[in-house]
C-alpha cells in the first residue's frame, strides 16, 4: 500500500541515518565516496524503465541516500538538514498519490482530467525531489555541493550533479508522458460522479508550499551551519 511505502522511505530512514551521524568521527572517508556514488547512480539507473510510481519514489529514495551518505563526515548537519527536506516532498508525493489512488504513471494522465490541482502538486513535488531550481529540493543538493568543492571535492561534487540528472530525467519522463502524450478523451469522461469523499486533504497544502517555496529561506541553513 502506499501508506506502507510512505513510512518506509520516510521513517525508516530515520534510525540509519541518526546511527551514522553517531559514528560520522570514526569512518571512512573512501568508503563513504565510493557507497554515496554507487547508491546516486543505482538510484538514477533503476528508476529509468519503471512506471510503478513506488517504484520510482524507491529509487529515487536509494538516490537520496547517496547524497546524505558523501557529506556526512565533512558536515553531519547538512545530512539532518537533507533527510529533513527529503521527508516533506515524499511525505507531499504519497498523500497525494493515496488520495487519489494514483499507483501508475497512466493512472497520472487520467488524473489530470479528473483533478487538475492533484496532478499540478505531483509535478511540482517530483520536481522538487528532482532538485529543480527553484524548488526546495534544490537547497540540499546545492548546500552539498558547495561543501564539497569547498574542501577541494571538485570531482565528487561533479559526478553527484551529473547523477542527479538521471533522478530528474525519469521525473521529467513522468511529467512528459502525462502532459504531452495524453489519449484523446471525449467531454463525458471529465464529468464525474459525485462520490462522498473520505479522505482528508488538509495537510496536502502546507506540506505542498514546504515542499516547494523553501529556496529564499537557505541563508538560514547556511547561518546555522
Amino acid at each position: 500500500p502506499l501508506l506502507s511505502g510512505m513510512i518506509l522511505l520516510t521513517w525508516q530512514k530515520v534510525a540509519p541515518i541518526s546511527l551514522l551521524y553517531q559514528i560520522s568521527p570514526s569512518l571512512n572517508m573512501k568508503i563513504l565516496t565510493t557507497l554515496a556514488i554507487a547508491s546516486t547512480l543505482l538510484g538514477g539507473w533503476g528508476g529509468l524503465n519503471q512506471t510503478h510510481l513506488r517504484k520510482i519514489l524507491a529509487y529515487s529514495s536509494i538516490a537520496h541516500v547517496g547524497w546524505m551518505t558523501i557529506i556526512i563526515l565533512i558536515n553531519p548537519t547538512m545530512t539532518l538538514v537533507n533527510l529533513l527536506i527529503y521527508i516533506f516532498p515524499t511525505l507531499t508525493l504519497f498523500l497525494t498519490l493515496n488520495f487519489s489512488s494514483t499507483t501508475k504513471i497512466k493512472s497520472i494522465s487520467n488524473l489530470w482530467t479528473k483533478s487538475t490541482p492533484m496532478t499540478i502538486i505531483i509535478f511540482l513535488t517530483l520536481l522538487s525531489l528532482g532538485g529543480l531550481p527553484p524548488l526546495t529540493g534544490f537547497m540540499p543538493k546545492w548546500l552539498i555541493i558547495q561543501e564539497l568543492v569547498t574542501h577541494k571535492n571538485v570531482l565528487m561534487a561533479t559526478l553527484m550533479a551529473l547523477s542527479t540528472l538521471l533522478n530528474l530525467f525519469f521525473y521529467m519522463r513522468i511529467i512528459y508522458a502525462t502532459t504531452l502524450t495524453m489519449y484523446p478523451t471525449s467531454n463525458n469522461s471529465k464529468f464525474q460522479w459525485l462520490k462522498p469523499q473520505t479522505k482528508t486533504i488538509n495537510i496536502i497544502p502546507p506540506l505542498t508550499i514546504i515542499s516547494s517555496l523553501l529556496l529564499p529561506i537557505t541563508p538560514i541553513f547556511i547561518i546555522l551551519d
